[in-house]
């Protein structure tokens, strides 16, 4: 037997216990498993070393924790892209032609159409649809309080996701890019979205997967409490049971150099990661490769499998190439995933009532 002395409260105390007691005593520590839905590939090679090299304190390219800021854009990049469009043009285009309790107005009228003929016809979006939808996008919600909205998009999320089989709208994430969300998190990073579309709609769709209100960034409209009128927010001063209204006064539509003004007011600090999937996320990911202080790596996600989901292979290619020669790590849906949208989704034909 082994004795041990133990002093508690200045009393002493004889306990006893066997070498094979002494071996169970000791905890393992417990290893978590991380990117299990990803295959080895270039892309995560690349991560894993980066955040190990920036997480060592004796590394020359140690990050504080409080400076490790990654940015992530949404549609196509950790949430589905097509089916058949955005999230938020397949939202307006039903909520101008198939909510009977919405009337739209003319403008909103056609943005939608032009959403329609192109999922279902292929004619092509006029030029500059961006903005079109965005002015069309304000309007069409105008009036609505901030928790009527929310409840607006949850109820349209919950609708079967179109092109797929076994997933409605608020569940097409990218599993395997969640799993990215997990491993920053658990290596002190503090990540945000930074998103194209509109703020409030990016947050209800994200709340399911834990990421707060606070870190996402989107398109603005302006909002005014419910009883205020005309008067401007300094001459105003809100009630306490008053409401936030969205107006159909559109602030920023957050595409490209709009990504990067806004990730400067909002975080204040130049990101170290940068994850996106389109020519909208270049400005985002060289505002963060140029960060002067600190190592950095952007990802650029490329739409390249036409089984599991649905893809454009030729834009696929060339966004691979172009995404290489500016630096960027790609990462392959086709040969980096496991899967995509988990067990039980299957793609199908788009269908159209």
């Amino acid at each position: 037997m082994v004795a041990a002395i133990l002093t508690i409260c200045g009393a002493t105390v004889l306990t006893s216990c066997s070498k094979e007691e002494d071996k169970k005593a000791i905890v393992q520590p417990i290893t978590k498993e991380y990117f299990t839905l990803w295959n080895q590939c270039e892309a995560l090679t690349v991560l894993q070393d980066y955040v190990k090299d920036v997480t060592n304190p004796n590394s020359p390219n140690y990050i504080r924790e409080e400076d490790r800021i990654a940015t992530f854009d949404m549609d196509g990049t950790f949430v589905g892209e097509l089916y058949p469009s955005y999230f938020e043009y397949n939202l307006l285009e039903y909520r101008a032609l198939d909510d009977a309790s919405y009337k739209a107005p003319k403008d909103v009228m056609e943005t939608a159409q032009d959403i329609r003929d192109f999922v279902r016809n292929g004619k092509k979006l006029p030029d500059h649809f961006d903005m079109k939808h965005a002015y069309a996008a304000a309007k069409a919600y105008s009036g609505m309080t901030l928790a009527e909205f929310d409840a607006y998009v949850k109820a349209y999320a919950a609708k079967p996701a179109n092109g797929f089989s076994g997933m409605t709208y608020g569940q097409s994430f990218y599993k395997p890019m969640l799993e990215v969300f997990d491993y920053l998190k658990d290596n002190g990073f503090t990540y945000y979205v930074v998103s194209g579309s509109d703020r409030f709609i990016c947050r209800a769709l994200v709340e399911s997967i834990g990421i707060e209100p606070n870190r996402v960034i989107g398109m603005d409209v302006k909002l005014v409490s419910s009883k205020q009128g005309t008067e401007e927010g300094v001459d105003y001063t809100i009630g306490k049971e008053e409401d936030l209204v969205r107006t159909d006064e559109l602030i920023i539509k957050n595409l490209k150099t709009n990504k990067v003004l806004q990730i400067s007011q909002e975080i204040g600090k130049v990101p170290v990661l940068s994850f996106g999937n389109s020519s909208g996320d270049c400005a985002m990911h060289n505002y963060c490769m140029g960060n002067k202080t600190y190592k950095t790596a952007a990802f650029m996600l490329v739409a390249d499998d036409d089984a599991r989901d649905h893809a454009d292979l030729a834009e696929g290619a060339r966004r691979e190439a172009k995404w290489r020669e500016a630096g960027y790590h790609v990462i392959s849906m086709k040969n980096d995933f496991k899967t995509i949208y988990g067990d039980g989704v299957v793609k199908t034909d788009f269908t159209f009532q």
